[in-house]
């Protein structure tokens, strides 16, 4: 399923849950450094654009397209394979938790590189094998989590396919954007079918997984099991899990 078809399919109620996490959107912006010029790759409903420069998004799914707030900036059916601009035709490139989805991440990079004179990506490492344990619900819960991730490139063959440094990007316990690893501190999101509906994962596994998923977490929490073994996370502000920028 291309990523388009995924975000026609499961983002119906994608606004619901996902939005704007200012701690770490002004990580994204502080690296677009100088541009003015933005272009945003994979854009969805528009999180995470900065308010003042010049931003051109292009996003593959019409159901998100549709439902990118009034005053956003002007979205592009296109794929990041096949980006519909010129060489050089932009200050910066971003693409926000985006990559995974693409077909050819490095392809789609690359395109990225092309057509702006900087790129900053934010997306997850999952080139260490030990990736599956620094998250209590992969580890714990959904094993299955690295079916989905095991012909992807690594993040260091992602980051030199374009020149880019790597930066560790830490995630606030109450961060209010709701992407899968968010809510590492309050586990009794995952419950709610409207956090699951807003994260891809949930989709690509499949309904007997997650309801299995579910079924154990809720008891793990019920018989204080899941307490038991995760004590160590409630004194923390932000966790690493893997979260990383890349910029070019």
């Amino acid at each position: 399923m291309s990523s388009g078809q995924l975000y026609d399919t499961i983002g119906a109620t994608y606004t619901v849950t996902r939005r704007t996490e200012l701690r770490i959107a002004a990580r994204v912006w502080a690296a677009l450094g100088d541009a003015r010029t933005v272009l945003n790759v994979g854009a969805g409903t528009g999180s995470y654009e900065p308010t003042d420069r010049d931003v051109t998004a292009v996003e593959p799914s019409a159901l998100m397209r549709a439902q990118r707030p009034a005053g956003a900036a002007p979205c592009v059916a296109a794929s990041a394979d096949r980006l519909p601009f010129e060489d050089q035709s932009f200050d910066a490139a971003m693409a926000f938790a985006t990559i995974h989805h693409w077909p050819d991440p490095i392809a789609g990079l690359r395109e990225m590189r092309r057509v702006a004179r900087r790129v900053v990506v934010f997306t997850h490492d999952t080139s260490d094998t030990g990736w599956l344990h620094r998250f209590w619900l992969t580890r714990d819960y959904l094993p299955e989590a690295a079916d989905l991730v095991a012909a992807r490139p690594s993040v260091t063959e992602l980051a030199d396919a374009i020149g880019a440094r790597l930066e560790p990007v830490p995630i606030p316990w109450d961060c209010v954007d709701g992407f899968f690893e968010a809510y590492w501190r309050r586990p009794e999101a995952y419950l709610d079918e409207n956090v699951r509906r807003g994260v891809s994962v949930w989709a690509r596994v499949g309904p007997d997984v997650e309801q299995r998923v579910v079924r154990s977490l809720r008891d793990d929490l019920a018989s204080g099991r899941w307490a038991e073994r995760n004590h160590d996370l409630v004194g923390l502000d932000a966790a690493e899990l893997g979260l990383r920028l890349l910029i070019a």
